[in-house]
C-alpha cells in the first residue's frame, strides 16, 4: 500500500509500505479520505516535538470496512465508518469509561510513533475504536467527525445551555469545529473572532457573526452581536491575547474554556478571574461518547459540514500541500488528503 510519510522535519514523501492484517478484535479499513491537523503540521515543522521522521501520521480520517479480524461482529465489509483515534488499554477500559482521552497508559493512533497511521491507505484499528458513518452521507465528511469531537468536548466542558451568547476566540478549523458543535448543541446567539479574512468568510457562510479581531471597536462589535457580554467563551487559539479577550468579553460569573494549545504557558489576568468570579476551565480531545456523537450529528448536516473543506488533493499531492501549509498559504478550512485514488 501506498503512505504519506515524514520523511525528515519539513520533508514528506511518499512511500510504499507492507501491507497491514486485522488481527483478533480488530478491523482494517480502507482509507478513503484523511485530513490535515494542526499537530500534523506541527509535526513536520519539528515544533510540537511529538512527532518523529519514519513516522506516518494522520487520525481524522474516513473509509470503508476492509475485512474483520476474528472475534469482530456489527460491522460489514464495505460499510462507511470513521475511528476514535484515542486507544485505551484493555486492562483500562471499565477505569476510564467516559473519560478515556485520561487514561494514562492510552495510544493515539497518528501521535505514537510505531502506529502506522491513516495518511496510508489501510489501517487496523481496534474495533472498539469504529465508529460507522451514514451511508448517505459523502464519505469525505466522516473525516471531519475527529475535529468536530474536540469541539463537542470543549463546548461541553465550557457547560454551554442553548440559550447562552458564545464568543469563539479563532476561526481555524478548530474554531470553525466549536460553531458546528455550538449549533448542535442548539445555541442560537454566537459570534467569533478572526484576523484572517479567508478565515472570517468561512464563518459567516456557518451563519455566525465574525469579527476582525485586530480591528478597533472589535469588543463592541462582538458585544452588539451577542446582544451583550458573552456568558461562554471557548478560545480555539490560547496565547495570550485571545485569553484575555475571552475573559474580558464574558459577564461577571461566565465561563472560558481553553481547547486551543498556541502556546505552553500564558500569563493572565488574574482578577478577572478571581474579583467577578469566572471560571476558566481546559479541554483535551474527547470522550468516546463525545466522538460517536459527533459522528451521529455529521450526517444530519451535510451542507453545513462541507464548507469545512477547502480542498481534496490525492496523496501524491501530499508533500506540497504540507509545505504549503506550513508556509503558511491562505487555506482558510480543512485539506483532505484523498487515498482512494489511483496515483
Amino acid at each position: 500500500m501506498r503512505a504519506l510519510r515524514l520523511a525528515d522535519i519539513g520533508r514528506m514523501e511518499v512511500a510504499d509500505l507492507p501491507e497491514p492484517q486485522p488481527g483478533p478484535g480488530e478491523v482494517l479499513i480502507s482509507i478513503a479520505a484523511t485530513g490535515v491537523c494542526g499537530s500534523d503540521l506541527h509535526g513536520f515543522t519539528g515544533e510540537n516535538g511529538r512527532r518523529v521522521p519514519g513516522q506516518v501520521m494522520g487520525h481524522e480520517s474516513a473509509g470503508t470496512v476492509a475485512a474483520l479480524g476474528a472475534g469482530v461482529d456489527g460491522l460489514g465489509v464495505g460499510e462507511p465508518v470513521t475511528f476514535n483515534p484515542v486507544v485505551v488499554a484493555d486492562e483500562d477500559v471499565e477505569a476510564y469509561a467516559g473519560r478515556e482521552q485520561l487514561s494514562p497508559n492510552k495510544r493515539v493512533i497518528g501521535v505514537t510513533p510505531d502506529i502506522v497511521a491513516s495518511f496510508a491507505q489501510r489501517i487496523a484499528v481496534p474495533a472498539r475504536n469504529v465508529v460507522p458513518l451514514p451511508a448517505a452521507m459523502p464519505i469525505e465528511l466522516g473525516a471531519l467527525v475527529e475535529p468536530l469531537a474536540v469541539a463537542v468536548h470543549a463546548v461541553r466542558n465550557a457547560g454551554v445551555r442553548p440559550g447562552d451568547a458564545v464568543l469563539v476566540l479563532g476561526g481555524g478549523p478548530i474554531g470553525q469545529s466549536v460553531v458546528l458543535a455550538l449549533q448542535m448543541a442548539g445555541v442560537e446567539r454566537i459570534a467569533a473572532t478572526e484576523v484572517v479574512p479567508s478565515r472570517r468568510a468561512l464563518l459567516a457562510e456557518l451563519g455566525v457573526t465574525a469579527v476582525d479581531a485586530a480591528a478597533d471597536g472589535a469588543d463592541e462589535a462582538v458585544a452588539q452581536a451577542l446582544g451583550g457580554p458573552a456568558d461562554r467563551a471557548i478560545d480555539a487559539v490560547g496565547i495570550e491575547s485571545t485569553l484575555r479577550s475571552a475573559l474580558r468579553a464574558t459577564r461577571i460569573g461566565g465561563t472560558v474554556c481553553l481547547v486551543g494549545m498556541g502556546a505552553p504557558t500564558l500569563q493572565l489576568d488574574a482578577f478577572l478571574i478571581s474579583t467577578q468570579e469566572r471560571a476558566l476551565v481546559g479541554s483535551f480531545t474527547y470522550t468516546a461518547r463525545d466522538f460517536a456523537d459527533a459522528a451521529a450529528w455529521i450526517g444530519t448536516a451535510p451542507q453545513l459540514a462541507s464548507a469545512l473543506i477547502s480542498r481534496q488533493v490525492p496523496l501524491a499531492q501530499g508533500p506540497e500541500v504540507f509545505a504549503a501549509l506550513a508556509a503558511g498559504d491562505d487555506t482558510p478550512g480543512k485539506v483532505l488528503i484523498r487515498l482512494d485514488e489511483e496515483q
